[in-house]
């Protein structure tokens, strides 16, 4: 029986993998949280490896506070960029095949055709920079590494947009949204089972990869869609990035090209609105 690892499994996307993992009984999962495993510590990490044997590590622990990083930007390096390439290390001396969750915020954000994964990188804010730093930290310690890199993620679990929207929705008789950064949501659901799919594939294939719910739109249609799901009455107003201003730059154009995964791994990913409307039915049924 084949062994994953999962790190950060107290976020959003490590408890979709708790979710998933009764239906992959073919493998045998450890999640570990932050608190479970510091993945700064190199001897922690490496004593772990020795005790599990791991053939897979699936790393969703970060630090995804985007405007704190600004304040904190020594802190997001040790999470984002110097963890992941001891993790990274740990996974290339153990022989386990080391996964690495990144964001659409590596790229410089003013496109205006969606990114591949050979675009220029150039990250506008701290959280961006080392989470490509923690790239290149996975690519260097271990070359057999696979880097998702993926988007506007939310989850039944954790905080995010999604859930905070439909906070909002029930609270306030209006609400104003950005409508000036185009992007993806991604269900945190769907990117886990991707992941696993990678896994499960006989030839691994390492390399960076794009993955997002496919379609394209802004903060403000995201915000209009949750709206109609929960049958709101709530007023929503576009505005523009300007009129909120934060500590971090958002990027105005995130759509990523995702023929890559079509071509190597044979996945199409499910539209957005789909994904949402599963997301949203399991948070109203609590």
């Amino acid at each position: 029986m084949k062994k994953i690892l999962v790190t950060g499994a107290n976020g959003q996307l490590g408890k979709e993998f708790r979710d998933l993992a009764p239906f992959h009984a073919q493998y045998e999962f450890l999640f570990l949280s932050r608190e479970d495993l510091p993945i700064h510590h190199f001897e922690l990490v490496r004593n772990t490896f020795d005790a599990f044997k791991p053939d897979f590590c699936i790393n969703c622990a970060a630090y995804t506070a985007v405007d704190r990083a600004e304040q904190e930007p020594a802190l997001a390096e040790l999470i984002n960029a110097e963890s992941v390439g001891i993790l990274a290390a740990v996974s290339a001396a153990h022989d386990c095949r080391f996964i690495h969750v990144s964001t659409d915020y590596v790229y410089g954000g003013d496109a205006d055709t969606p990114y591949k994964e050979t675009s220029p990188t150039a990250p506008r804010s701290v959280y961006g920079a080392t989470k490509l730093e923690g790239e290149n930290e996975a690519l260097q310690q271990d070359p057999l590494s696979v880097i998702i890199r993926t988007s506007w993620v939310y989850s039944y679990h954790g905080n995010n947009f999604v859930k905070t929207m439909m906070r909002l929705m029930r609270a306030k008789d209006e609400i104003s949204v950005v409508n000036d950064q185009t992007g993806s949501p991604t269900w945190a659901s769907d990117l886990a089972s991707f992941i696993l799919h990678v896994i499960a594939q006989p030839t691994w294939h390492p390399g960076i990869y794009n993955y997002s719910n496919s379609g394209v739109i802004t903060w403000y249609d995201f915000a209009l869609e949750i709206k109609r799901l929960i049958s709101s009455n709530c007023i929503i107003h576009p505005i523009p990035s300007s009129a909120y201003p934060t500590p971090a730059k958002r990027p105005a154009y995130s759509v990523l090209d995702k023929e890559k995964i079509t071509q190597v791994f044979g996945v199409n990913p499910e539209n957005w609105k789909s994904s949402l409307e599963k997301c949203i039915k399991r948070l109203l049924s609590d």
